[in-house]
Order: structure tokens, then sequence, then C-alpha cells
């Protein structure tokens, strides 16, 4: 090795390609420093392990991060799709001309729809005596129909019932747990009944089931009930009126753009909040669960560097004669400091780009994966009556990937700096003494 480090110096001396930073001469020592030897093996261990840690840090970074999203996304989707984005509330008095506002409201361009709402908490109860807590929302059937997440998900029934006035909608949870379908009867008791002489009596009504829908969230599934508006107004006591307007819009993150339309053409003084404010905590601690999750992933990315840091340190230990011969052949500090320094960086630039490839995979194919690790295991991965989904989501986004890929390369390249700066440091007389 020292005499072809050193024919391989003195051609490239004759050829003036030693003191060009990173030189041809440079880039082949450095490339024979990571080749494996029989008396290096440990060395190279030492860089494969790097290698893998590096590689397995940012496939994971890259998976948690697109599965997270892919979570995120649905869930919005899943809440949004049932929810209005903004829910515009009166102040100054009853909402008695809602039809009129929400024709107003769905003339503004970016609002796609205008929904007049009447909602209350009732008691729910089947056939088998059970009872459970659900949300009634009154709402006018032609508007139900454009919500598709409802609309589009009927399991049981149909929408004809409904329609007609004469029929509720349930979740498919709901009608599980009360033991009902489509076609039977569901009492609801609400605690805002008659007024009497005695007091306040509850209002108890029967309804006829018209159809069972099923979003895909267990907390809508299992508590929400869809009653004609009509309908709702007088088992609540509202008769000609609604508690509120729910607005659809074309972009959700462009809502603040819309409220002072909204404000002008409700002519009137009315309250406006928005899916972020009715979500915050929720969302917010779906953000605080990202960053963490980052953080702590990448300490295995660190972990991987320092491996380079120990495996650069040991090399250098053991070229400190080929270090004293480049030395003396006219190569300077500088350039020894550079071919360590791309040895310990090619680690960690092969690792990262191995890493975002298997990453891309895995996510493309990340179903599949679950369904044989579940298929292997004989139990339930991801099981959609805890995790509301029922696939796995992956969404990779392009910032997040590029950041992760900065990352793991920052990472690497901060990690050869020291190892290498030790190797320019190297006094080449005493080097060849020792050796």
């Amino acid at each position: 090795m020292k005499s072809a480090v050193a024919g391989n110096a003195t051609e490239a001396a004759e050829q003036g390609s030693v003191g060009r930073p990173f030189s041809a001469f440079e880039r082949m020592v450095a490339w024979r420093y990571l080749r494996a030897r029989r008396k290096e093996a440990f060395i190279s261990v030492i860089a494969g392990f790097s290698f893998v840690g590096i590689m397995l840090g940012v496939a994971t970074l890259i998976i948690v991060m697109a599965v997270m999203n892919g979570f995120r996304t649905e869930l919005i989707s899943r809440i949004l799709g049932i929810n209005g984005h903004m829910i515009v509330q009166p102040v100054d008095g009853p909402l008695e001309n809602y039809a009129d506002l929400a024709q107003k409201f769905s003339a503004i361009p970016g609002v796609t729809m205008a929904l007049p709402l009447v909602e209350g908490q009732t008691l729910a109860s089947g056939r088998a005596g059970a009872g459970t807590g659900a949300l009634v929302r009154g709402i006018r059937p032609d508007d139900l129909t454009k919500l598709s997440e409802v609309s589009g998900n009927i399991r049981q029934g149909d929408l004809v019932g409904f329609a007609a006035g004469q029929g509720v909608l349930i979740g498919s949870r709901m009608a599980s747990e009360l033991g009902v379908g489509a076609g039977d009867t569901i009492t609801l008791v609400s605690p805002e009944g008659d007024v009497t002489p005695l007091g306040v009596n509850p209002r108890v009504k029967s309804y006829p089931i018209s159809g069972v829908f099923e979003i895909g969230m267990s907390e809508y599934d299992s508590s929400i009930i869809y009653m004609p508006l009509e309908e709702s107004q007088l088992y609540f006591n509202a008769e000609g009126i609604v508690q509120s307007i729910e607005l659809f819009v074309s972009d959700p993150d462009a809502i603040d753009e819309l409220r002072p339309k909204i404000e002008e053409a409700a002519g009137r003084q009315i309250f406006i909040t928005d899916w972020r404010q009715r979500n915050q905590t929720f969302f917010s601690a779906l953000q605080v669960e990202r960053n963490v999750m980052f953080m702590i992933l990448t300490l295995i990315v660190l972990v991987a560097a320092l491996n380079i840091i120990s495996g650069l340190i040991m090399l250098v230990k053991d070229k400190s004669s080929d270090i004293a011969i480049l030395r003396t052949m006219g190569a300077t500090s500088s350039a020894v400091m550079r071919i360590f320094f791309m040895t310990g960086a090619a680690i960690g630039t092969a690792g990262t780009f191995a890493g975002v490839l298997l990453g891309v995979l895995v996510c493309l194919n990340i179903e599949s994966i679950r369904q044989f690790f579940s298929w292997v295991s004989g139990t339930v991965l991801f099981d959609p009556e805890l995790y509301f989904l029922s696939q796995l989501p992956a969404d990779m986004n392009v910032g997040e990937t590029v950041s992760v890929v900065v990352m793991a390369l920052s990472l690497s390249f901060l990690a050869t700096i020291f190892p290498a700066w030790r190797a320019s440091r190297l006094d080449p007389v005493q080097a060849l003494r020792y050796e």
C-alpha cells in the first residue's frame, strides 16, 4: 500500500494534479481507503455499520413523516367532509331569514355550500333498550345530498324517507350499539321538552331509520344523527329559525380572505368561527407529535454519524505511515484533510440516498407491507376500529424529504471534519518513527 501510494503520488505530482483541491489523486486515495482489506476488516465493518445506520435512519424518518402526513390528510378530509369550514352564528337575534342568507353566502366566490343547521343533544335508544348520547343535526334534504361523505356512504337503506321528511340517518357504530338498522325505529329523548305547570318535561319521540351511513371515523359514526330540518325545528322548539349556517369553501387554508365578504353579505352582526379554531387542540397535538417524532428519529442518523467519526479515527491511526509518505511526496495538510473528508462523506452520501430510495419504496407499498406482516403474524395490524381509517396512509412531502436529506448529509459531513483535521495535523516525522 505504501509503495502504491508513493507511486501514485509521484505520478500525480509529475502531472501537476496533487495541488488542485479534490483532484483525481485525492479521490483515488479516498476510494482506496473505502475498499475492504483483510487487515482492515474491522474498520470496514464500522464503515458498513455507519452506512446501514444512516440508510435506516433516513428511511425511517421518511416513512414515519409520510405516515403521519397521511394520517393528518385523511383525518382533515374526514373532519371537513361533514363539518363546515366556517360557522356563521347570529349575535343580535335568531336566524329567521336563513334561506336568504344561505343563498347570499353561496353566491360569494370561493364558497361552495351554505347549509343552515339545527343542532341539539339527545339520548338515543333502540329496540333492545340500550341507550347512547347523540348529536342531532337538522339539515335540509337537498343540502344532505351535497355532503358526499354522508350521502355517498349509505350502508343500509336510502335517502327516500329522509327526503320525504319521515326518517332519520344514523351512523353504523350507533346502529350496532343500539341493535337497529334501516327500517327500524329509534327513540330520541331531549331535555328541552314541553313546558307544563309541573315544569319542563323531556320530549320523547320515535323516528323511523331511513338509512345507516359510515363515514369511517368512529367518533362520527357513533354519535351523529341527521334529521330533516323542519322536523328538527319542531323537535327542539326552534320553529322557523336555525342556530347556525355552515359554509364550505374551495380552499380551507384561505378562509381569512372570505371573512370580510361574508360579514358584508350577512348585513347584520354575526360571529364567525372556522375549522382551525374548532379543532385547534387536535391539530396542535398532531403538529407537536410530528415535531417530536422528527427530533427523536434524527438521533438515529446522529448515532450513525458518530460511527463515521470512530471509523475515520481508527482509519487515520492505521494510515499514519501513508499520511507521512503523502506529506513527504508533496501533499499538503489540506490535501490530506480533503482525502479523509471525502472518505467519510462518501459513506454518509451513499447511506443517505440509499435511505431515500428505501423510504420511497416502502411508502409506495406500505399497505401491501402491512397486509404481509398481518398475514405472517396472524394478527390485525393497524386495526380500523382503533385508528379510524381502513388503510395505512402514506403521503410523502417533497419539502420534508428534502429537509431529511439535507439534515443527514449535514450530520455526515460534520462528523468527518474532526477525524480529517486530525489526519492533516499528523507530524510525518513522528509517524514514520513510530512505524
